[in-house]
């Protein structure tokens, strides 16, 4: 008998989004297909009695669905292609959409856990403008994809939104990945503004995850100016009280600026600043730009051409290099950087959204240039070349 796929309106009120891991193979112990989804990529399949039991869920495609099926009763989701399914990766699956997400590649060095979209700033170059929504529901799938990892990163970023902003999940969250990925290093992208709360800190800081640093924003010495950029009055008074409160508590830090037309005018007055005022700073990342979400609406307040920034780029970073800061350089390509400043650029860019154009085919350094950002590709400085 053929199998019929539910239509999305037929899908119980319990059909609700789950992880689970890809297998396109069988798995043979019972108890363990809980966790897998299998992935049937040949046409012409069919299966008998509890072949296809157990599984968190069945995914086809029109050409790949089954003759039969057994007596599977888990949710079968049908995609258009399977060229984005690996093997042991760990996806998210929305039955009644049909969406199929991945949240997790064991190969990748950037994976990371989307905490939140909510935040209380609303930066004027922000790549993931902020939703006022109820996403609470996301920390309880976070400890679903943690459970289900077999090989410790060798990285992690939690990201959003704005991941303070969780509160006790948080705590609870970075407690789970201490305890099942003592080995990995964690990265937390933070406006740092909570850290304000001393107590909400010291929580944190409680924790003792080994490998734990917060990058937190600052984008100029005066109040104003930053306050302008994140697009809320008080921000900066609170991001600095943060900066202290956290090195009080003992957490690690990474201050970080994102190099545009509003940050640009006093970056060497920001680096003495933060000199001055923050020498316990783990690191210093001045970055460029993604051009993503609010840039896009903002560009005239923002874009200015890296070539003509770099001057002070260089000013900048070579004094915190001088008084023995660690400093680096994110998403910037090495032919517009002076050789000076080669040894601070990194590679930086998530390896799912990093591109490279035309023109840079036979670069002779390529391989060690971050590239750009695929937003990137219809904007970029003119000055880009083949090195």
């Amino acid at each position: 008998m053929a199998i019929t796929l539910r239509a999305r309106s037929d899908f119980k009120s319990d059909d609700a989004r789950f992880a689970a891991r890809l297998t396109y193979g069988d798995v043979a112990e019972m108890g363990s297909r809980a966790d897998y989804i299998k992935v049937i990529g040949t046409p012409g399949s069919a299966f008998d009695g509890d072949a296809l039991q157990g599984y968190a869920g069945i995914i086809v495609t029109k050409e790949t669905l089954p003759e039969r099926m057994g007596s599977s009763n888990a949710p079968v989701i049908s995609v258009p292609s399977l060229d984005h399914l690996t093997e042991g990766h760990i996806v998210a699956v929305e039955p009644r959409t049909g969406m199929v997400l991945t949240v997790f590649r064991p190969e990748s060095r950037h994976n990371v856990v989307f905490t939140t979209d909510r935040c209380n700033s609303n930066c004027l170059m922000c790549s993931q403008p902020p939703k006022d929504v109820d996403d609470s529901w996301r920390i309880r799938e976070h400890l679903r994809v943690l459970s289900l990892i077999e090989t410790p990163p060798e990285f992690l970023c939690i990201t959003g939104g704005e991941p303070t902003l969780l509160g006790d999940d948080l705590i609870k969250l970075i407690t789970e990945i201490r305890d099942r990925l003592p080995g990995t290093s964690l990265q937390m992208l933070t406006n740092g503004r909570n850290y304000a709360n001393a107590e909400y800190t010291n929580k944190v800081a409680g924790i003792r995850h080994p490998k734990l640093i917060s990058a937190i924003p600052l984008y100029a010495d005066i109040a104003g100016i930053h306050d302008y950029i994140v697009q809320s009055e008080g921000a900066f008074d609170q991001t600095v009280e943060g900066l202290y409160n956290a090195a009080a508590a003992g957490l690690k830090v990474e201050i970080r600026i994102v190099l545009h037309k509003q940050s640009i005018p006093r970056l060497v007055e920001l680096a003495e600043f933060i000199y001055t005022n923050f020498p316990f700073a783990a690191h210093v990342a001045f970055m460029g730009m993604e051009h993503q979400g609010y840039v896009k609406k903002n560009w005239k307040d923002l874009w200015i051409d890296p070539v003509e920034y770099m001057p002070v780029l260089e000013r900048a970073v070579q004094h915190l290099w001088r008084r023995r800061m660690t400093v680096s350089i994110y998403n910037l390509q090495l032919c517009l950087l002076p050789e000076s400043l080669w040894s601070f650029a990194r590679r930086s860019i998530s390896d799912y959204k990093n591109e490279y154009v035309e023109v840079c085919e036979g670069c002779s350094v390529r391989e060690h240039c971050a590239g750009m950002f695929t937003s990137q590709l219809g904007r970029y400085s003119e000055h880009l070349r083949a090195l």
